[in-house]
């Protein structure tokens, strides 16, 4: 059955089908066990996309449809990136899905591309980028990559599955090496970056080391570091359950604390779910009004608060606007819709944190499928969305108080440009500080997460 739901949210062409596991998996009832194997085939799956295409055009004959690709990526991705079954019966359970769903005559087509890509490969690193697939210990008998020295774009989107777009802004910026380190980082599942709240680090790390849960202490000296197998555990342990810990990237902790709140100040979160960074503005004693656009995410909100101990700091409102779960909109707002915030009183917050809606870049091990949504298309929408809440945001400030922009984007296009836009446009704000962070999620101590955080100042 798990192979097939992953099939149908493909189909679907859900944003990020990653994201609807846990819906999908309780309508369907699915236990523990099978739930985590359909969000870690979805997840690897999206993570490693560029590659099992290319195996796709090595393997198949003819060109197969839409359908018949997405059962083959699934079905490859067993066999070659996950490795918790055995790669034959991977096989048989894939050639069963295709069966159930696309009827017995597309069988013996997928039977025969997996089983001629499985013949195709053998167990060990041969050193040729070409063949071998990149984090694990198998390769190709024949190249099927591009030669990363005649044609390095392309071999970042088929061997590390970084669509050459994105390969080409990174390698400009940080170097050959330094891109490719970031676009293998992107490949593995991600530790767990766990944030401690108003509780020491080292009190928190004894804690969950008694309970057999390793942790390694990160740079910032209230984040602790975790395997993503400890998920379940955290979850389940006292000090989640009582509010000592939460789950929060460095990046994402940093970009709260840049905001400066004190004790008294209000402070408005313009883009807040699920709630880490309105946590840290309130537990810095700040009175937070704390807004998204939709009742469920308030509700996620609400629920982080209350676990932390928060709530009575928080105001929760759910406002009209404009998603941001890092896709674009499909077209520009109307000139009179509602953005987050458009109705708030002007003037009357010490601070704004604007978490904007972004192409997600700094955090592509954990959201998988927005490399694939990156393009000119969703970029200009997002630039356009992002200018819209940085004008709205300034609104609300007062004269003296702060505009925090935050994103876990790594593309200067969201970040530095954006800002240097908002300041040329606005002469009465200058820039205080502004900070980025790149990723690092395999790494024992992280960070896990990437991102950009700029604090500006509105002159009295």
């Amino acid at each position: 059955m798990t192979r097939l739901l992953a099939f149908e949210l493909l189909r679907s062409g859900a944003v990020a089908a990653t994201r609807e596991v846990t819906r999908v998996a309780e309508e369907a009832g699915l236990g523990p066990r099978d739930r985590a194997f359909l969000r870690r085939l979805l997840h690897t799956e999206a993570s490693r996309r560029g590659s099992l295409q290319a195996m796709i055009r090595a393997f198949a004959v003819g060109k197969p449809g839409p359908d018949l690709r997405a059962h083959l990526r699934l079905g490859l991705a067993q066999i070659f990136f996950l490795g918790s079954v055995p790669a034959r019966a991977a096989v048989s359970e894939q050639v069963r899905a295709v069966t159930d769903s696309l009827g017995p005559s597309k069988a013996p087509y997928a039977n025969a591309v997996l089983r001629t890509a499985l013949r195709a490969s053998e167990e060990g690193i041969c050193g040729d980028p070409r063949r071998d697939l990149v984090g694990t210990e198998m390769h190709f008998k024949e190249p099927l990559f591009a030669d990363p020295d005649q044609h390095p774009l392309l071999w970042f989107e088929e061997a590390l599955s970084l669509p050459a777009a994105l390969a080409k802004g990174w390698i400009k910026r940080y170097g050959r090496e330094r891109a490719e380190a970031l676009a293998r980082d992107c490949l593995a599942d991600p530790r767990l970056s766990l944030s401690c709240v108003n509780t020491e680090r080292e009190l928190v790390q004894a804690e969950l080391a008694a309970l057999d849960m390793e942790c390694t202490a990160a740079e910032h000296p209230a984040i602790l570091c975790s395997g993503p197998e400890a998920l379940s555990a955290v979850l389940k342990s006292p000090a989640f359950r009582e509010g000592r810990i939460t789950i929060q990237g460095e990046a994402a902790r940093r970009a709260a604390e840049l905001c400066g709140a004190r004790e008294g100040e209000r402070w408005l979160d313009l883009c807040a779910a699920p709630g880490g960074k309105t946590c840290v503005l309130a537990a810095a004693g700040a009175q937070v009004t704390a807004c998204d656009v939709s009742e469920e995410k308030i509700a996620r909100l609400q629920e982080t608060c209350t676990r932390l101990g928060l709530e009575q700091r928080v105001e929760a409102i759910a406002l009209e606007g404009i998603a941001r779960e890092g896709a674009a909109p499909a077209s520009d707002p109307p000139e009179d819709s509602t953005l987050p915030g458009e109705e708030l009183p002007r003037g009357l917050f010490d601070g704004v944190l604007l978490d904007v809606p972004c192409s997600n870049t700094g955090v592509l091990a954990r959201r998988p499928e927005a490399r694939w949504r990156w393009g000119p298309a969703s970029r200009a929408s997002l630039q356009d969305l992002q200018q819209q809440l940085l004008e709205r945001g300034a609104k609300k400030v007062r004269p003296g108080g702060r505009l925090v922009y935050s994103t876990c984007s790594l593309e200067p296009d969201e970040n530095r440009q954006r800002v240097r836009w908002f300041l040329s446009s606005h002469p009465g704000w200058v820039l205080e500080e502004e900070l980025e962070t790149l990723p690092a999620p395999a790494a024992p101590a992280g960070p896990v997460d990437g991102g950009y955080v700029a604090r500006l100042v509105q002159r009295r």
